[in-house]
């Protein structure tokens, strides 16, 4: 059910080469609400037949057809994507609730409506990119040549999307790549494949994207992605989920040399300062922490206070987290949903009993709240006592668990900032502004926010450094992660 008492509805078939049908094994598998644990429906389950056909269809389009050389026909599609997405606001809002389990309140940003915003900056970026640039002439080893360098779309996408933010994903990869003139094989999460799969079904009966331009394959098995990412026919391989995975991809990937971009896992630090308004920051910690259950690669989950204002900070902290408990996602006030799945709340249970046996204290959360019998919840949870070496202090649970660090100062803070496989995001807090800079200047990660300055926007960069992943997505950057680069010279 919806927030509205309405009956939830998405889309079961796959599309391939511009058709809206089911798997060729008629296979299908559930899709869960992960607040209730009811049965949302069914969707076709995507085999190895499917998505040879997927690859085909994207392989031909992208070959025999002009979408790759006609800018205006793609601007001209994407804005008719937006306006189509728009007009659907309502039913993708409420599948968006029960198929992901966000709560309500951020479909109105992340979950569902800034992702849509996007595709309107991403079309007017690609309506006025500069597709060639003049060099000019030069006579390189004597000979005279007028030289200039043209952007080409890299050709057939392949992309692999996770289950926590889907729309969000799935058209930060579909909308540069398609704006940039390559087709696409999308491969969703089994977690939330209807979130595709509607997506599929608008460009299918309302906008002129030509058929194989845009496929989607859910599937079941996870092998499907490792066989998109090797298929030679894939000139491209767009991946968001885990390192572990990712690192996976990126093998599957190597017999074929594609391009791979990468956004990976992250262990993000909050970083207070001796001089910051540490209530104002640690209540910041906390919200963010409980923010769709914790579920979000970017979400800073390692609190770095001053030693000498550590009780405060921890107390501070929890006050905080115990206001904002689990809940449900279709109440407008929720900020902290339920997990996406039974799997994940064993995940995340099992690191709050590591805490434990590494020396930790539960200072509040820690379980599964009252009252939600049913549901893959977890309680906001506070860990103090623990090093920043410890595995809960150093490995991604994606979920909604904070772990107090102290430091001795700014290199201090830095230091165990960096110390860390991951670097993908961060927080700053300091009273003077250039202090907080130059302590994110030096923090080794690839977006940082300075007093909560907030950097998610359609023209900022986003990726991480190490092994947060390799290259980026939104902005100029992520639309030129699309694009290969041609040089052509003739005599002057």
């Amino acid at each position: 059910m919806s927030a509205t008492g309405d009956v939830v509805t998405g889309e079961e078939r796959l599309l391939v080469d511009g058709e809206l049908r089911p798997a060729r094994s008629s296979r299908t598998f559930e899709t869960i609400n992960p607040a209730t644990e009811e049965v949302l429906g069914v969707v076709a389950d995507g085999g190895a037949d499917d998505l040879d056909e997927a690859i085909a269809a994207a392989r031909r389009a992208f070959d025999h057809t002009d979408w790759s050389t006609n800018v205006e026909r793609r601007v001209a599609c994407l804005r008719q994507l937006q306006l189509a997405l728009v007009a659907h606001g309502d039913e993708l809002r409420a599948m968006t609730v029960a198929e992901t389990g966000s709560p309500l309140s951020l479909t109105y940003s992340a979950q569902l409506d800034t992702p849509v915003e996007s595709l309107g900056w991403v079309a007017d970026l690609a309506e006025g990119y500069q597709w060639e640039s003049d060099l000019g002439k030069a006579s390189p080893l004597g000979i005279p040549s007028h030289r200039w360098v043209r952007r080409e779309a890299t050709g057939v996408v392949g992309a692999i999307t996770p289950w926590n933010v889907p729309h969000q994903i799935n058209l930060a990869k579909l909308g540069p790549a398609l704006a940039a003139g390559n087709t696409v094989v999308l491969k969703p999460a089994p977690d939330t494949p209807w979130c595709a799969t509607v997506l599929g079904r608008v460009i299918a009966e309302e906008t002129d994207i030509p058929p194989g331009v845009v496929n989607i394959v859910p599937s079941s098995d996870h092998a499907i992605g490792a066989l998109l990412a090797g298929d030679p026919r894939v000139d491209h391989v767009s991946f968001t989920g885990s390192t572990a995975t990712g690192k996976r991809v990126m093998v599957s990937a190597a017999d074929t040399l594609k391009k791979v971009f990468l956004e990976l896992g992250g262990k993000s630090a909050f970083v207070i300062l001796d001089d910051a308004d540490l209530r104002g920051a640690c209540a910041t910690a906390a919200f963010t922490v409980c923010t769709h259950a914790g579920q979000g690669c970017a979400i800073t989950t390692r609190l770095i206070v001053p030693r000498r204002q550590l009780d405060e900070a921890v107390e501070s902290t929890a006050r905080v987290l115990g206001k904002l408990p689990a809940g449900d996602p279709t109440d407008p006030g929720t900020i902290c949903g339920p997990l996406i799945s039974a799997r994940q709340r064993d995940r995340v249970e099992g690191y709050i009993r590591l805490a434990g046996e590494e020396g930790g204290t539960i200072v509040t959360g820690g379980g599964r709240p009252d009252g939600l019998e049913r549901g893959f919840f977890v309680e906001p949870t506070l860990i103090v006592g623990v090093a920043n070496n410890a595995r809960v202090a150093q490995e991604e649970i994606f979920g909604p668990v904070l772990v107090v660090i102290p430091h001795d100062g700014d290199d201090d803070a830095v230091a165990l900032a960096n110390d860390s496989l991951y670097g993908l995001s961060g927080s700053v807090w300091s009273a003077d502004r250039d202090r907080a800079i130059g302590v994110a200047n030096r923090i080794r990660t690839g977006t940082v926010g300075i007093n909560g300055g907030l950097w998610f926007s359609p023209d900022m960069p986003f990726g991480g450094y190490k092994q947060s992943g390799v290259g980026r997505e939104s902005g100029v950057a992520g639309f030129e992660e699309y694009l290969e680069t041609k040089s052509i010279a003739e005599p002057a």
